[in-house]
């Protein structure tokens, strides 16, 4: 069986009966999706490999006190670990973030903005820097939503239980952060319009 049909649940169930290299499958396997949403929410590729190891660290120590409760759904879970990471990380701050793209990583790039046609991508490449710059005024809650859902491709559902949110406020943060987007662009009067999803 190739490791890529095992699922999260049989990796787990492995790892739990002595199989130690079956937690790093698991890792690998969600590291990228995991990683960058932290990254995009500190945006310090130090801080958040700290975190991400500290996710990991507190993943392992729940399965090995075999307080991990199988419900199908190890990536949302996960990634609400990091995300009260981030949270105890500002409280202390005493700050809120901002999302900034550095010269070997872009925000736009790394979202899933929808399929495009060619006069979709013609308009993209003209406002490539203006939709970064928008992003970095939205709102913390509301670039965290944006995040979560393009990038991390988590349902609502997922983005409710990691930011432990109802599933309405998640919903209605996204709205706000699509309305907010939208009249951005319209204030700045940017070239092209753009379609989130």
């Amino acid at each position: 069986m190739q490791i890529n049909d095992v699922t999260d649940h049989q990796l787990i169930e492995q790892y739990t009966n002595g199989n130690k290299s079956a937690i790093e499958h698991l890792i690998r396997r969600h590291q990228q999706k995991i990683f960058t949403s932290l990254y995009f929410l500190v945006r310090n590729r130090e801080l958040a490999e700290d975190m991400f190891q500290e996710t990991f660290i507190k993943v392992i120590n729940t399965f090995n006190n075999g307080t991990y409760k199988e419900e199908g759904k190890f990536l949302p879970w996960a990634m609400r670990i990091g995300h009260n990471l981030v949270i105890d990380y500002f409280r202390k701050k005493q700050r809120m973030p901002l999302v900034y793209d550095r010269e070997d990583y872009s925000v736009v790039n790394n979202l899933k903005l929808h399929d495009e046609n060619a006069e979709d991508k013609i308009c993209r490449e003209q406002i490539h820097n203006e939709v970064r710059l928008l992003i970095e005024e939205l709102p913390y809650e509301q670039r965290e939503i944006i995040i979560m859902r393009h990038y991390a491709d988590l349902s609502f559902k997922e983005i409710a239980d990691v930011t432990n949110c109802s599933i309405n406020t998640a919903l209605g943060r996204m709205r706000y952060a699509l309305i907010n987007l939208r009249k951005l662009i319209k204030d700045k009067k940017l070239s092209c319009y753009i379609i989130i999803f």
